[in-house]
């Protein structure tokens, strides 16, 4: 595998003709400007670069990105870009699917990129709805949820994307939202990482679930509750930095961590943690940790690179041909095989 040349590009570069057509005031065109802006900076190449899709509208992202492009089938992206990964591991491939793509129909083969940990980056918008087939109540959909499938509210319990990942063996996650001047940042550290890199987005759906994420995602005002994270810094949240997490030791039953104030600089003394983004148990515990009695857990949550499943297959191949001589014509007439000569036989 060759590394990538980097190029020169504007936000320009990467925008198509086509009509962005989603819900005005939708999560998604926040998202697509954030990717547009991003790639331009970590100097990719349109030629080099390949969006792959599902189903949903998070999935018509492709069409408007002036690069490589599928849109797949449903739940089906990450098998689709498994393959383009091994056909040509030097493209630079960006996985787009949502909660009911991404986690439905689309939670094997999610689970599958994801332990194998090919090298792509995996955006997963959640809105905590279908939108596109007008707000059923989806995976992630929280309980008592109303809509077309739960009229009386779900009883579901909701999947959690990040720690779905980290089941999963997943050895970079992370999250963002849709309006956030830094999840520009986030994309970036995921670019980054060699390996599958999981990027959990979340995304306002204008129309079905409208403002389910404002406590800790409005574009003003939440910072409040907001703990972005930053290896080897102190967990520190708030515009003032006057909230801090602390990590509360193991007992019979389980690890967590606790809220603390921190008066000042003295976020030693208020016992507050360190993130340490190659601690699996921590991010476990920041992935699961509820919203509400403790900020939002996002940025960088994992990070912890193992070699590629592109790598060792390359290395397979390799090692399976070394010395050999391809010769399409011997492989055919190999094993049990017969001619037939082809001299037409009279039935009588």
């Amino acid at each position: 595998m060759n590394a990538p040349v980097k190029i020169e590009t504007t936000l320009k570069d990467w925008e198509t003709d086509q009509e962005v057509r989603w819900c005005p005031g939708c999560g998604d065109y926040a998202i697509l400007k954030a990717v547009q802006r991003t790639l331009p900076e970590l100097g990719a190449d349109p030629a080099n670069t390949v969006f792959i899709s599902g189903i949903g509208c998070s999935s018509r992202f492709p069409y408007y990105m002036e690069s490589y492009g599928f849109h797949t089938i449903h739940g089906r992206a990450p098998a689709l870009a498994t393959g383009t990964k091994l056909a040509n591991p030097d493209l630079d491939v960006w996985l787009v699917t949502g909660d009911g793509d991404g986690l439905s129909i689309g939670g094997n083969h999610m689970m599958h990129v994801l332990r194998r940990n090919v090298n792509m980056q995996i955006m997963l918008f959640n809105n905590e709805i279908y939108g596109l087939t007008k707000g059923q109540a989806s995976p992630t959909s929280r309980e008592g949820t109303k809509s077309p499938s739960s009229p009386l509210g779900s009883v579901d319990h909701p999947a959690n994307p990040c720690a779905f990942a980290l089941g999963a063996g997943a050895r970079f996650v992370s999250r963002g939202f849709d309006v956030s001047k830094k999840l520009p940042e986030v994309l970036k550290a995921a670019h980054a990482h060699q390996g599958a890199a999981f990027i959990e987005i979340f995304q306002n759906c204008i129309v079905y679930n409208k403002d389910v994420f404002e406590a800790f995602a409005a574009p003003k005002g939440a910072e409040e509750h907001q703990l972005w994270l930053e290896d080897g810094e102190p967990m520190l949240f708030g515009s003032e930095k006057t909230g801090g997490v602390k990590g509360l030791s193991f007992d019979a039953e389980r690890m967590a961590f606790d809220v603390v104030d921190v008066n000042g600089d003295d976020w030693q003394v208020a016992g507050v943690t360190r993130h340490d983004a190659k601690n699996r148990m921590m991010a476990h515990l920041l992935a699961e940790m509820p919203f509400g009695p403790y900020p939002m857990a996002l940025g960088v949550l994992y990070d912890d690179p193992r070699p590629t499943f592109e790598s060792a297959v390359i290395a397979e191949r390799e090692q399976a041909s070394s010395g050999k001589v391809a010769n399409l014509a011997k492989l055919l007439a190999s094993g049990q095989t017969w001619t037939v000569d082809g001299t037409a036989q009279d039935p009588q």
